[in-house]
């Protein structure tokens, strides 16, 4: 007795993801998007960068202004870096810039 087994393959959702660059100010006397630096955003959080406190502000700020939970935001490099590049699950570059520029000048406390 043989028996016939179908595989079907259904095709997973594609999420879009963005990789963003930031230059970063820790220790700022309030956290927000400052706006545009070079091809970078400039943003400000108060945590010092010690012991990854500034890159876990960072995450949060971003998880925040862009409207994401915080697990679909990631640092990919600059942990001990001004500059960094955070990857962004769930957004595509266009919303991530409007929101951004949305976000500039707004001060988080």
């Amino acid at each position: 007795m043989r028996l016939a087994v179908t595989l079907h393959h259904y095709p997973r959702a594609v999420v879009p993801t963005t990789r963003l660059r930031l230059r970063v100010a820790p220790g700022a006397a309030r956290a927000g998007v400052v706006g545009r630096h070079g091809e970078a955003w400039k943003v400000r959080v108060a945590a010092a960068p010690e012991r990854g406190q500034a890159n876990d502000a960072v995450v949060a700020l971003l998880a925040e202004t862009l409207a994401l939970p915080r697990s679909s935001v990631s640092l990919v490099s600059g942990g001990g870096s001004r500059d960094k590049v955070l990857e962004l699950a769930g957004l595509e570059p266009g919303e991530v810039e409007r929101r951004l520029a949305a976000a500039q000048g707004k001060v988080r406390r």
